[in-house]
């Protein structure tokens, strides 16, 4: 804990591009437990605690707090790391932080998502009124029903509901504060950050229209709704949330879905796309993300160069079925069927004639195929 910034976890390469974590009120940076990890693959990512919950002190906002006040804090916590320009995700709270954000600090988001929130939560009555119970009474009570507003029936995190209970409650009640004050709706149509809504979809406290409502006005942004989702949608449904996330932050993939269309050829992608299933989503992502998103796209090697390296590893393992894919990439990427036949003879010294003997069938019959189609 510290006393001027908000406490937070860091994990991931310090050189990946920085994505910062928001929490919901009465949370801790543990909400994102079952999500962060993955997402510190290919980001550096930041997770924070709201004043006075988790690790960060309770003396960082005080009455009357507004969301500014918590943006501002985000932005301090971000300078101390030397960050300066970050991608951005919250939930309910901490999604109103990073509207604040696109708003009134666009050049510092590079893109942004926010999850189950809302641009206004439903007046400031209702969270007057839970400030002064809380200030009153503490937070106890309002920590029986957590499971009832975060969760669909039957489903718990015990951490998240035990980081509610013992959260500072002049803290929370400042942070109530602040969300009774919230209403930004004026101001959507400004944006200008690239903006992905994930709606829970049995969210009872920022109901699916709260986010329709935000893309809605927001240009360019998507939405998504997780089925099975409620308030928490990052603890209960850490997959779904993690794929939205992915698709927004992660270049890679669209970029190597570009790559991939231009190497095989859109019949090739098509098919693929038209055969996935949820059991092979997660390998499709993978193939599309790393070796066309980060190999295939590395400048060192042209893609001339790759094709024959790639021709040479299908040879040496015995993958004809693939051979015969990446033969009419090798053509696609400029190589010459006199090309391709030099390299599976270069096969038959170092992979064995047996292996580029049936290399050499696969390539002339599709090489044969292409001269019949006018390829």
């Amino acid at each position: 804990m510290t006393d001027t910034l908000l406490n937070h976890r860091a994990e991931g390469p310090t050189t990946a591009p920085p994505l910062l974590l928001g929490p919901s009120l009465g949370t801790s940076y543990a909400l994102w437990n079952k999500v962060a990890p993955e997402l510190s693959v290919t980001h550096r990512v930041v997770r924070w605690d709201l004043p006075g919950h988790g690790g960060s002190a309770a003396d960082l906002i005080g009455p009357g707090a507004t969301v500014a006040d918590l943006a501002g804090l985000v932005l301090a916590l971000a300078d101390s790391l030397g960050i300066d320009r970050f991608a951005y995700a919250g939930v309910s709270l901490g999604g109103a932080v990073g509207l604040q954000l696109a708003v009134h600090h666009p050049e510092r988001l590079e893109s942004l998502a926010v999850i189950c929130s809302s641009a206004h939560f439903n007046g400031s009555k209702p969270w007057e009124e839970r400030a002064q119970t809380v200030r009153r009474e503490g937070l106890a009570g309002l920590a029986e029903t957590a499971n009832a507003r975060w969760f669909t029936p039957g489903f718990t995190v015990p951490e998240l509901v035990e980081d509610h209970r013992t959260a500072d409650p002049e803290a929370y009640a400042a942070c109530c504060d602040a969300l009774a004050a919230f209403d930004i709706r004026e101001r959507l149509s400004s944006l200008t950050v690239p903006t992905l809504l994930i709606a829970g979809r049995e969210d009872p406290a920022t109901p699916p229209a709260h986010l329709r409502e935000i893309a809605d006005a927001v240009p360019g942004a998507s939405l998504t709704e997780i089925a099975g989702a409620s308030h928490l949608a990052p603890a209960e449904r850490p997959e779904a949330v993690l794929a939205a996330l992915r698709g927004h932050f992660d270049g890679y993939a669209l970029r190597g879905m570009e790559v991939r269309r231009q190497v095989l050829g859109d019949e090739h992608v098509d098919r693929a796309q038209a055969r996935q299933t949820p059991f092979t989503a997660r390998f499709q992502d993978f193939i599309s993300r790393y070796a066309w998103g980060e190999i295939w796209t590395d400048p060192t090697l042209t893609r001339r160069e790759r094709s024959m390296i790639t021709l040479t590893a299908l040879v040496a393992h015995g993958h004809y079925d693939e051979l015969a894919m990446h033969v009419r990439a090798a053509r696609r990427n400029g190589l010459t069927p006199e090309e391709i036949g030099a390299v599976l003879l270069q096969t038959a010294v170092y992979c064995g004639v047996p292996a580029a003997n049936s290399a050499f069938a696969v390539a002339q019959r599709v090489l044969a195929e292409e001269d019949k189609s006018g390829g």
